[in-house]
């Protein structure tokens, strides 16, 4: 997340207030599980910067994330919304859009945070 908030700030991105997409929440890719995420770790964290964040997983029961995390997720990103987009879960929905497809999400200024390697170094602002 640091990364994510460095970046931001280089592009000229106003962290505090921005509103972060979260695609992935379960415990691996193409699996509805919750249990023992990392990816809450990355919503906290978030939070901590006082940034708005919408998680989107395709997979995941909205009832099982609400009573377990007090999350729920959305149904559908909405494009040209977020300051941000955090590829957490390599779901082969997320594959299968591919980066730009994703970036569609994104404001004209935006920061692509690919945590799986998913994407090449070119199609993606930052990798793990």
């Amino acid at each position: 997340v640091t990364q994510l908030v460095k970046t931001m700030i280089k592009k000229r991105i106003q962290v505090e207030g921005a509103k972060v997409l979260v695609l992935g929440l379960s415990f691996k890719e193409n699996c509805p599980d919750v249990r023992n995420t990392k990816v809450i770790d990355i919503v906290h964290e978030l939070e901590e910067y006082n940034i708005n964040i919408d998680v989107y997983d395709p997979w995941v029961d909205s009832s099982e994330a609400q009573r377990e995390y007090h999350i729920t997720p959305i149904k559908q990103p909405i494009t040209n919304g977020y300051d941000g987009i955090i590829l957490a879960v390599a779901h082969s929905e997320f594959v299968d859009m591919g980066a730009e497809h994703i970036r569609n999400f994104g404001k004209a200024e935006h920061v692509l945070y690919d945590l799986k390697y998913v994407f090449t170094r070119e199609d993606t602002d930052i990798r793990l």
